[in-house]
């Protein structure tokens, strides 16, 4: 159907053949790149092989490779069984050195190691087809890959450098999190290759055998070993946080931010644009430090602890692969309001690119912040996938900004993401993606879309009932834009349908117009992922909030504990008391203020 999320892409022009000595070159550098992030994590993992003090038994007996064939420890067995892939997990875990001596607790460390080295092996050898020559739709796939593999080998580090117990590492909900933002790359990186054919999609698909299935049994080992608060469902019997989280929204002070946030953030957040000294100003007409957006990412320090401010001044700015890189953390990105800072591009799957490269502006460093700005993809609804606004960054946040297009407009891709007071306007699956994200005080418009098709608010994508990932839409506004208005009836709207098997989704004390189908939820294709996604609504409000013909599928719930209700909240859903009031922006930590 027209409105299904993967179209069939129309031949790009002229202009999208890319010159294959160009990628040659840029083949050999990211050559380099990706060797020493190799060599790294290989520093990493070594140090994990030592610390375990589990070595091999005499002999080597225990070596990787080895042809004989050894049963399982009772350890493994009882550590396997609690996975999705259960002889998967014993077949991997026999083959990796200090697996037979060692306790359900090492095993941990262990499987987290051994996934590793597994990415970083896939990532090796899928730069070795780089300088293949590939067709323009091909090529896009294969360097989304490239990245997203370079960002799994990075969650997965970050990951077992938390869990071993002599270091310093997150908390078990930020393991929780790289893990499942681990798995969404991979599984971002295959859906690239879905509609297209040849060898390099299949060599591709060969050298990430397996991989999903080894992160999710990682999720599955870590979240029964205690390390997990809220993965599945239903959550009403996961046990309640405990009485030192700090999960009240009680300490938002008068101004509406939180009062233990610090003089020099405050006056950031509510300070005019003009005035802040930011390090880099962007200005088309020279007045600034730079001309471009795209110098001014440039000038940003790598892996920077320190805010680092680029102040974007009034005006449309339309350039090519506009992205804050994962290296890039800590940056803030302001404008002068919305609809007067326009980052816009135009960019869509009918161009030959994949989704995931469509994004008129992406953002994957952790901590990355934009405020008082438009993000727009204007390559209309006939264009099908065309992404205004991609963020993967780890707390990112996105504040008082206009998000604007059609099908695809905002890619919540992964990890923890807070919006606030922001406008969203699409179509078609236009808040989709598979990041722990709450959506706060915002005004969510739909738009009159192509003929036939049916609008849809949201596509959530968790793929694993461990992944701790969902959006959850909180005290905002579901409403029509004017031109959906005067022909609504022919355009149902439905607040989301699930795109992958685990798919959750909730709105929480929501206004809803009258645009709002009665059965509130569209199905995927028929009967999937019905009885096992987790679809809720609570106190919502407003003509279409009306919960009496709503969908009876197994996943939906109206929820009426405030308990079960509190669990999308910012402060236990993306664990905001923690992160949040660092950035300065205005949230709510509870149900209500």
């Amino acid at each position: 159907m027209a409105y299904d999320r993967l179209q069939p892409s129309q031949p790009g022009g002229s202009t999208q053949q890319q010159n294959h000595e160009e990628h040659k070159a840029r083949s050999n550098k990211r050559k380099i790149v990706i060797l020493s992030v190799i060599a790294v994590t290989m520093i990493i993992v070594s140090a994990v092989c030592a610390g375990l003090v589990i070595g091999l038994r005499d002999g080597g007996a225990d070596s990787i490779g080895t042809q004989v064939r050894r049963k399982p420890t009772q350890a493994i067995s009882k550590t396997c069984s609690k996975t999705r892939f259960p002889t998967l997990c014993v077949n991997s875990l026999l083959e990796f050195p200090g697996s037979l001596t060692a306790n359900e607790q090492d095993l941990v460390h262990i499987s987290f190691n051994m996934t590793l080295q597994h990415f970083s092996k896939a990532l090796y050898t899928t730069t070795s087809i780089s300088n293949v020559q590939m067709d323009p739709r091909v090529r896009s796939a294969y360097d989304d890959c490239l990245e997203l593999l370079e960002d799994s080998v990075d969650s997965l580090s970050r990951s077992l450098s938390s869990v071993i117990p002599s270091q310093e590492g997150g908390s078990t909900q930020d393991v929780m999190t790289w893990l499942s933002a681990a798995l969404t790359y991979h599984d971002t990186c295959t859906e690239g290759f879905e509609g297209v054919s040849g060898t390099v999609r299949d060599q591709v698909t060969d050298k990430l055998k397996d991989l999903s299935e080894l992160v999710s049994n990682c999720l599955s080992i870590f979240a029964a070993s205690g390390g997990d608060d809220f993965a599945g469902v239903p959550i009403q019997n996961r046990r309640l946080l405990s009485s030192d989280d700090d999960l009240s929204g009680e300490s938002i002070d008068e101004e509406n931010f939180p009062k233990w946030l610090g003089r020099k953030e405050r006056e950031l957040l509510s300070t005019p644009a003009s005035a802040i000294q930011a390090d880099v100003i962007v200005s088309k007409d020279g007045k600034g430090t730079v001309k471009t957006i795209s110098e001014a990412i440039k000038k940003a320090p790598e892996h920077s602890n320190r805010r680092f401010i680029i102040y974007v001044m009034a005006g449309r700015y339309e350039e090519d692969n506009l992205k804050v890189g994962r290296k890039k953390t800590n940056l803030m990105i302001i404008g002068d309001g919305k609809g007067k800072t326009v980052i816009a591009g135009r960019k869509s799957v009918s161009d030959d690119f994949t989704t995931f490269h469509t994004a008129a502006f992406a953002a994957t460093g952790s901590g990355f912040i934009a405020r008082d700005m438009t993000f727009e993809n204007y390559a209309g609804p006939a264009k099908h996938q065309a992404v205004a606004l991609r963020i993967g960054a780890d707390h990112g946040v996105v504040y008082r900004c206009n998000i604007i297009g059609y099908q695809d407009t905002l890619y919540v891709h992964s990890n923890r993401q807070f919006y606030r007071e922001c406008d969203i306007y699409g179509t078609v699956d236009f808040i989709f993606g598979n990041a722990a994200v709450v959506i706060q005080n915002c005004d969510i418009y739909t738009r009159k879309p192509m003929a036939s098709q049916k609008n849809t608010v949201t596509a959530q994508n968790r793929k694993d009932p461990n992944q701790n990932t969902g959006i959850s839409i909180h005290k905002s506004r579901i409403l029509p834009t004017p031109d959906l208005t005067a022909s609504k009836a022919n355009f149902p709207t439905y607040l989301g349908r699930p795109w992958k098997m685990y798919s959750r989704t909730v709105f929480m004390l929501t206004y809803m117009g009258d645009h709002i189908h009665p059965k509130g939820w569209l199905e995927w294709n028929g009967n999937f992922a019905l009885d096992t996604l987790y679809y809720g609504e609570y106190k919502n409000n407003g003509p279409g909030a009306a919960v009496g013909q709503r969908v009876t599928w197994a996943g939906y719930r109206v929820i009426t504990s405030d308990t079960e209700a509190s669990k999308f909240t910012v402060a236990q859903f993306i664990y905001g008391s923690s992160w949040l009031p660092s950035t300065g922006v205005a949230f709510m930590a509870g149900l209500q203020v």
